[in-house]
C-alpha cells in the first residue's frame, strides 16, 4: 500500500465538497481535498517519485508502484497564469514525501476570487482502491490522506 500524505494544512474536505464537478464527482480519479489554511505556505509532494506533469497550479507525482497522484492547487487557479505560484522544482525531477514543490498563498487565491480547496486524487484508479480517506479532520502537511 501507498501512503497519499497531505501536500498542505488545513481541513479534509472530502471530494464532493469541491466547488468543481469534474472533482466532485470523481472524473479525474478518486481522492480527497484539503481546504488550506488562508496563509502563504509551500505545497509538497505527497508521495515518493517522479514530476512527470508540473505547472504552477498542478502537480503529477508518480511513485513507480501505483498511479500518478495529481495534486491541484486551488479551483480554476489555471486562470491566474502562475501569477501567486513559485514553483520549487522541475518537471522530471525525482522528489520525496514531504519536499517543497511550489510555494502559494491561498487567501491570494481567495482573493483573486478562486477557490483554494486542494484536491488530491490518484489518477486511473477505482474508487474501491483507496481506504482510510481523510475527511471532516485538520490534516498538516505530511499527514495521510489516504491509502492506495
Amino acid at each position: 500500500m501507498t501512503t497519499v500524505s497531505s501536500p498542505l494544512a488545513g481541513r479534509a474536505i472530502g471530494l464532493d465538497c469541491v466547488p468543481d464537478p469534474v472533482f466532485s464527482v470523481g472524473m479525474v480519479g478518486p481522492g480527497t481535498a484539503v481546504d488550506p489554511v488562508r496563509e502563504p505556505c509551500d505545497a509538497v509532494a505527497p508521495v515518493d517519485g517522479v514530476l512527470v506533469s508540473f505547472h504552477p497550479h498542478a502537480f503529477v507525482i508518480v511513485d513507480g508502484k501505483g498511479p500518478g497522484i495529481l495534486t491541484h492547487l486551488g479551483i480554476d487557479t489555471v486562470q491566474l497564469g502562475g501569477a501567486g505560484f513559485e514553483l520549487l522544482a522541475a518537471k522530471g525531477d525525482t522528489v520525496r514525501r514531504g519536499q517543497a514543490l511550489v510555494h502559494w498563498n491561498p487567501a491570494a487565491v481567495r482573493a483573486a476570487g478562486k477557490s483554494p480547496v486542494v484536491p488530491v486524487v490518484a489518477l486511473e484508479t477505482p474508487a474501491a482502491g483507496l481506504s482510510e480517506v481523510a475527511r471532516d479532520t485538520d490534516v498538516k502537511a505530511g499527514d495521510r490522506l489516504f491509502l492506495l
